[in-house]
């Protein structure tokens, strides 16, 4: 053994130090875990009651309630990110959470809400809404109603919330308690071939894409394979009273007191297409247990007018971006919004034409006006290239249109346009004082998703012969609003000669009419009227890459592109793969 080690290891106190500064390193870290544990749990922070002397508000307010909160989101679930950015924006824009107390006084005694005033809520009961929301509702003083399922009080089932965690919550301040009902059960289902299934909890129906019709427990009469009713006038006035007055029993048991908010499923048939006498008893039950009621969705804004027994709000949709929930949000209060742009730098190479554009990363989010079309032209400071090769993948919704512009001119009167729609490429030609012509158009490969994927959105009232036809056969190449699809479009231009390649195989040529020259190139993204319920739509575009070929020696070069390289996309590729391993961990643990 070498001299200076052996000195090494027999340096006692040297050895003591090193030990007494790991145990103090280790000593701090656990008292770090015991503090964020702690926090989690006994929810320290406390919520800071507004300074209402200084609100003027009689106008109404916006009303928000998500379905639920993911980490990483679901079809059905927003993930925690796209929460906190969509919270943070209305934060940073002067919205502010108001109390049912303060919806109630509004419309009671006549009193001034804040400016922009906004009721947030989270349906279903979840526990993992609880956990992703509270850290937000901390951050940003937010107050919001949390909404539960009374058969799932003290059920044992730990998805959802249970009273002792409720409880807790509601000793923040952060929460106030609503609930959706006693049960989420169906009734008066048929399956896409007209076949009667009849009755059926949510947690027993295993394929939801096979119904086709179906309606909620409290919504109808429970009717036989021909539609007829089951039950007599009281029998069902009997069942439907029994469900609120098991809410009343459960809540009062577990709680100590009945929710003041109801929110009935589903939403917008009580007052409209419900049957007389169905509405009838659940009006007058609502009345009796509860002070308010949102019986409508679609709408996020509320006015002193407003019913409050009949108010309505809006249902953020997971694929939402930050900027679709302002522009809903907009439309339906009137108010001005500011729209996120992300990166600047990014946002500085293009030219906004309509909507509103969010760029992160690699990737551009194209949002469209309310039954318009968003539209982004590239303005790199020069003139676009006659000759050139457009590459992107584009990941928005099936149901919707994404578009790639060029040659064009920028005032909407002449240009070429490659679209997907609804799972088909179609390549478009106007030409100035002309109207839009179709160059072609190819169906691709249909779009796999499953049942799991599914928006479950198809609560109707509905005549026997339309439950006994089954579905309508014309809309098999229909699909739901929510599934998305990822695909790699290429675009080759070279003279007037146009080839569309769409992951990797060609699939359309075109030619462009000799007249059209020079121009710019650009993005587009419109709503498709399959989409009944939302006029406004995310267009999503990826590595949206420009290139052109030297006709001399050959080469390529970049004209534009927003790829990752370098150790930007070495942190993109780590970060992905971490979320990867913790999906899994939570999934198989």
């Amino acid at each position: 053994m070498k001299k200076g080690k052996r000195t090494e290891a027999l340096d006692v106190k040297r050895k003591n130090r090193r030990k007494w500064i790991k145990t103090w390193i280790q000593f701090f870290l656990v008292i770090m875990v015991i503090f964020l544990i702690y926090q989690a749990v006994a929810r320290t922070d406390r919520y800071a009651e507004p300074d209402k002397s200084t609100w003027h508000n009689r106008s109404g307010f916006v009303a928000l309630s998500y379905f639920g909160v993911s980490r990483t989101g679901t079809p059905l679930l927003i993930d925690k990110a796209q929460l906190k950015a969509q919270l943070q924006t209305l934060h940073d824009q002067g919205y502010v959470t108001v109390s049912q107390q303060d919806i109630l006084d509004f419309y009671h005694k006549g009193k001034a809400l804040p400016d922009k005033a906004l009721f947030l809520s989270f349906e279903d009961g979840r526990n993992d809404s609880s956990l992703y929301a509270q850290p937000l509702l901390e951050r940003y003083n937010d107050k919001a109603t949390f909404l539960t399922y009374a058969n799932k009080m003290g059920n044992g089932d730990h998805k959802f919330v249970q009273p002792k965690e409720l409880r807790s919550m509601m000793k923040s301040g952060y929460w106030e308690m609503g609930t959706n009902g006693y049960r989420l059960t169906y009734i008066n289902i048929f399956d896409k071939n007209g076949g009667y299934i009849g009755v059926k909890d949510e947690n027993k129906l295993d394929s939801k894409e096979d119904i086709e019709h179906y309606n909620h427990y409290l919504m109808d009469f429970i009717r036989d394979e021909n539609m007829i009713p089951l039950e007599d006038r009281g029998t069902m006035q009997a069942r439907i009273s029994k469900d609120y007055q098991l809410m009343d029993t459960v809540y009062t048991d577990k709680l100590g007191f009945v929710p003041g908010v109801y929110m009935i499923m589903h939403a917008n048939a009580m007052y409209g297409s419900m049957n007389p006498l169905v509405t009838d008893v659940n009006d007058r039950n609502i009345r009796s247990l509860f002070q308010m009621h949102f019986n409508l969705e679609g709408n996020a804004f509320n006015g002193p007018s407003q019913d409050v027994y009949n108010l309505t709000r809006v249902q953020p949709e997971p694929y939402w971006s930050t900027n679709h929930l302002l522009m809903k949000i907009g439309k339906d209060s009137g108010e001005q919004m500011t729209y996120v742009t992300g990166d600047q730098k990014q946002s500085g190479q293009w030219k906004q034409a309509g909507g509103a554009a969010e760029f992160k990363d690699n990737r551009i989010v194209l949002t469209s006006p309310p039954a318009g079309e968003g539209k982004l032209l590239l303005d790199q400071g020069e003139q676009a290239p006659e000759d050139f090769t457009l590459s992107a993948k584009v990941s928005g919704n099936v149901v919707g249109k994404q578009s790639f512009y060029f040659r064009d001119c920028g005032n909407g009167q002449q240009y070429v346009r490659v679209t997907l729609d609804r799972n088909e490429i179609q390549v478009e030609q106007k030409l100035s004082g002309s109207s839009v012509t179709v160059l072609g158009s190819q169906k691709l490969d249909p779009v796999r998703w499953s049942s799991e994927d599914l928006a479950f959105d198809k609560a109707t009232v509905y005549s026997a012969e339309e439950a006994q036809a089954g579905a309508n056969p014309d809309d098999e190449d229909e699909y739901p609003v929510n599934i998305k699809s990822t695909r790699q479009i290429q675009m080759k231009v070279s003279g007037n000669r146009l080839e569309v390649i769409v992951d990797g195989q060609p699939v359309l040529q075109a030619s462009v009419d000799p007249s059209l020259k020079g121009g710019a190139v650009g993005l587009g993204s419109a709503y498709s009227p399959q989409n009944t319920k939302d006029d406004i739509y995310d267009g999503i575009f990826e590595d949206v890459t420009v290139t052109t070929e030297n006709a001399a020696d050959g080469k390529t070069s970049v004209w534009y592109t927003n790829k990752l390289l370098g150790w930007k996309k070495v942190a993109a590729q780590v970060e992905h793969a971490m979320d990867a391993t913790i999906d899994w961990a939570i999934d198989t643990f």
